[in-house]
């Protein structure tokens, strides 16, 4: 646990404190409107942060994954042929950049917003050892009238220190107010739909 502050400050975060982090019990005093979370395992892609930094309005983030031979995905995708998704490190590029976002102050719940060009060259597979995803964010924006955080970075995908693919224009966003903590109660956040601008 830490405080928000020293949250701030990090330039490198443990998987431990990723687990806390999405579990919403790393920061001791989160700012109000904080509703953003990293996946829960499974789906929590990256096991470190071994650097995440800025200048400015761009900066960069390594994360690394350890492969397991007993992955929830090299059991059904696909039988006597497993492979990780590709999608799953698109998604890991995502929830980088929406942590980004978070350790640069900003509020709210964190969503994908789209990517550009996805060029698959490689394949992770279950003897693979560290998956290392290096994103470079082109820029960081908050906007004065929403509250809403936005940012850009491509992404590279290293299985073993090989790049197996590159994700362009990669976008994620923070919003307030979307935030959906009592589920599965039907109220105002239940249905999804266009978020409104």
């Amino acid at each position: 646990m830490m405080t928000y502050e020293m949250f701030l400050q990090r330039n490198a975060f443990a998987f431990e404190e990723l687990l806390a982090f999405s579990r919403g019990s790393l920061i001791t005093d989160p700012p109000a409107g904080l509703d953003a979370r990293l996946p829960a395992p499974p789906f929590l892609m990256m096991d470190r942060i071994v650097r995440i930094e800025s200048t400015g309005n761009t900066g960069k983030v390594i994360a690394e994954q350890d492969i397991r031979l007993d992955a929830w995905y090299f059991q059904c995708h696909f039988t006597n042929d497993p492979v990780q998704p590709g999608c799953l490190g698109v998604d890991a590029v995502w929830q980088l950049l929406g942590f980004f976002c978070i350790w640069r102050g900003a509020v709210g719940a964190g969503r994908a917003l789209g990517c550009g060009e996805v060029v698959f060259n490689g394949q992770i597979r279950p003897h693979n050892r560290v998956v290392r995803y290096e994103i470079d964010v082109r820029r960081y924006s908050r906007l004065k009238d929403s509250g809403a955080s936005v940012v850009i970075g491509d992404g590279r995908v290293y299985a073993d220190d090989e790049l197996i693919y590159t994700v362009g224009q990669a976008r994620t966003g923070l919003f307030r107010d979307i935030a959906y903590p009592d589920y599965p109660n039907r109220s105002k956040n239940a249905v999804g739909g266009i978020m409104q601008r």
